[in-house]
C-alpha cells in the first residue's frame, strides 16, 4: 500500500474485506491530491465521479459513506460527487493506486484531468488546489488548455474560458 496517512490505509482495508464484490472508484478531489501528489491539505471522504459497477454504488454507501458504521469508527468516508463536470476521455488517463486489496481499486485522475475537474465549481479552495498541483508538478498551460477546448462540455464556455486565461494562467510557469 502507498504510504497513506492514517486513517486511510484501515479504512480502505476494512471496505475491501467487506465488499461483496470487485469494484473499481474512479477518484478526484481533495483524496487524490493528498494521498497521489502529496499536497499538504486534509480532507476527510474519498470523492468519486464513477463506480464500476454502477450497482455497488448503494452497497458502497451503505458500508463506507458518510453515515455507515465504517465512517464512524475510522471519520472518513466514501462520497459519490453527482454532479461533476470534467474531461470526456478522462477514463484512458486514469492512474491506479496500487493499494494491494482484492476487490477495491481506486483509479484516479491524472493532474490535468483533475484540474479541470475543479474548473466549474472555482471556488477558492479548488483555486488554491490547482495553485499547488501546478506548482508541485510544474504542469504547462498549453496542456491544460487543449484538454479544455478538445474534451470538455460545459455550460457557460466562455466563462470558463476567461477563468482559465485569465486567472490561472497565472498560476503556471513560462511556457
Amino acid at each position: 500500500m502507498p504510504d497513506l496517512p492514517s486513517p486511510w490505509p484501515q479504512f480502505l482495508a476494512d471496505v475491501d474485506q467487506i465488499l461483496s464484490e470487485a469494484v473499481e472508484l474512479h477518484c478526484v478531489g481533495g483524496f487524490v491530491l493528498t494521498a497521489v501528489h502529496g499536497l499538504l491539505r486534509t480532507t476527510n471522504d474519498i470523492d468519486y465521479v464513477s463506480v464500476v459497477p454502477r450497482q455497488a454504488n448503494e452497497e458502497l454507501d451503505r458500508i463506507a459513506g458518510k453515515g455507515s458504521a465504517l465512517a464512524k469508527k475510522h471519520k472518513v468516508y466514501l462520497q459519490s460527487v453527482g454532479i461533476a463536470d470534467y474531461p470526456e476521455n478522462y477514463q484512458s488517463r486514469l492512474i491506479p493506486l496500487p493499494l494491494g486489496l482484492k476487490k477495491l481499486t481506486l483509479l484516479t485522475f491524472e493532474p490535468y484531468d483533475l484540474i479541470l475537474s475543479k474548473l466549474t465549481r472555482n471556488s477558492d479552495k479548488d483555486m488554491e488546489d490547482v495553485r499547488a498541483l501546478v506548482q508541485k508538478l510544474n504542469l504547462k498551460f498549453d496542456v491544460l488548455m487543449e484538454r479544455f477546448q478538445t474534451e470538455m462540455t460545459v455550460s457557460s464556455r466562455e466563462y470558463h474560458e476567461q477563468t482559465l486565461n485569465v486567472v490561472w494562467k497565472d498560476y503556471f510557469g513560462p511556457e
